[in-house]
């Protein structure tokens, strides 16, 4: 997966140098991106236990798999807040700083003196991103920024219950998390491009729940037209009631996603399947999001009745080749070994120096060849800290 990296001063972010305070995901997610684009990254963490990352199962021989997916070609250095000596240190790295990601909970970088009023006295030009749960202000501020509790609060995970009494399922994947990474990297590209036209730095209050909730207008539309007085719209059909957009088991034990919803479409798969007589003459654009009346139990029967006769595979396969989106259910394992992500170049190889060669999940822009090629492994806790302060010792006017 190679579109031609750069390497060295031809990097987007050359000459950045990132400061991390983060853990966990959302923080790591992001400054890998950055360290992708050609940014250094030194990623601080308190000693003895670092990032709680790093104790995430399943591992390889040793070292979490998990952390070494969104830790990589970073340096780490162990500094103890609590000690004077390694607060100073950690000023002087603030000083040299473009950027500082932090994910502490809101007010305790105040208490650690890094907060971002300090940091602008000694460094006026730093982009700080901050990212929490729910922010710097509003009543929930304090609590622990965990994608769960995210994700239920901004209604992304109460759009599908409806009559349902049942608490929903927990998400299988962390959306908010992935949602605030995103708004810190655009965030802070943005803030980088202004400061080289006005030298202003800029204070980013980057929320998992305001990326998540700015992501749901889909889910909100309804709630939003409630908001505007229209009491009785209708919502748009997207979890289970439309026959022609769900999952489905088939012969085998396993599922197929079914994608059926535009008019031409559904007439394709039918005249496919030798079922002219489920194709509605007078069908709108409109009936595409909707669960199709009193036509909904024939399209399911017909569907399902249909899935249930082939195996996973051979249905996929008769599908795809005719165009027609009824995909595989995949576990994980199948995601990973899959030809398509193979041939998209999604897996990438790396040399660990204690696990051997280990695979990770490669950054899609290496394609357009705004990345920096072959990534390091992720460090393990403190294992830069000579260099980090040999660097700062050689560099006092950085």
């Amino acid at each position: 997966m190679n579109g031609g990296n750069m390497t060295g001063a031809q990097a987007p972010l050359s000459g950045i140098r990132v400061v991390d305070f983060s853990r966990m995901l959302p923080g790591p997610w992001c400054t890998q991106m950055l360290s992708d684009l050609g940014a250094e990254v030194i990623k601080v963490e308190q000693p003895p236990v670092g990032d709680l990352g790093r104790h995430n199962a399943p591992n390889f021989r040793k070292e979490s798999v998990y952390f070494n997916t969104v830790n990589l070609s970073k340096e780490s250095i162990d500094l103890d807040l609590s000690r004077d000596e390694d607060r100073a240190t950690a000023r002087r790295l603030l000083g040299t700083a473009d950027v500082v990601v932090e994910s502490f909970r809101a007010g305790v970088t105040r208490r650690l003196g890094i907060d971002y009023e300090s940091v602008r006295a000694i460094n006026p030009c730093v982009v700080y991103c901050s990212i929490t749960g729910f922010g710097q202000t509003g009543p929930f501020a304090k609590i622990p920024g965990h994608d769960l509790v995210v994700q239920c609060t901004t209604g992304s995970m109460g759009v599908a219950m409806g009559d349902n009494s049942e608490p929903p399922a927990n998400p299988a994947f962390q959306a908010a998390d992935y949602a605030a990474a995103n708004y810190a990297i655009i965030g802070i590209l943005a803030a980088l491009q202004r400061r080289a036209g006005t030298g202003a730095g800029a204070h980013l209050d980057i929320s998992m729940f305001d990326a998540l909730f700015s992501m749901t207008n889909v889910i909100s539309n309804v709630a939003l037209a409630h908001l505007a007085g229209f009491k009785s719209a209708p919502q748009m059909e997207l979890w289970g009631r439309n026959p022609r957009y769900a999952t489905y088991s088939t012969k085998d034990g396993k599922a197929v996603a079914v994608s059926l919803l535009e008019a031409h479409i559904w007439k394709q798969f039918c005249e496919l399947i030798g079922r002219s007589d489920l194709i509605a003459p007078g069908e709108a654009a409109r009936d595409r999001h909707t669960h199709h009346g009193d036509r909904a139990a024939l399209y399911r029967e017909a569907i399902a009745s249909l899935c249930k006769s082939h195996t996973r595979d051979e249905l996929v396969a008769w599908m795809l080749a005719n165009d027609i989106p009824i995909m595989p259910v995949y576990t994980p394992d199948e995601a990973i070994d899959s030809e398509h992500a193979r041939q998209r170049g999604l897996i990438e190889w790396i040399e660990h120096p204690v696990e051997g060669r280990i695979p990770v999940l490669a950054n899609p822009l290496a394609r357009s060849g705004l990345t920096t090629g072959a990534r390091n492994p992720a460090p393990s806790l403190g294992s830069d800290r000579e260099r980090v302060l040999a660097k700062l010792h050689a560099e006092p006017g950085r």
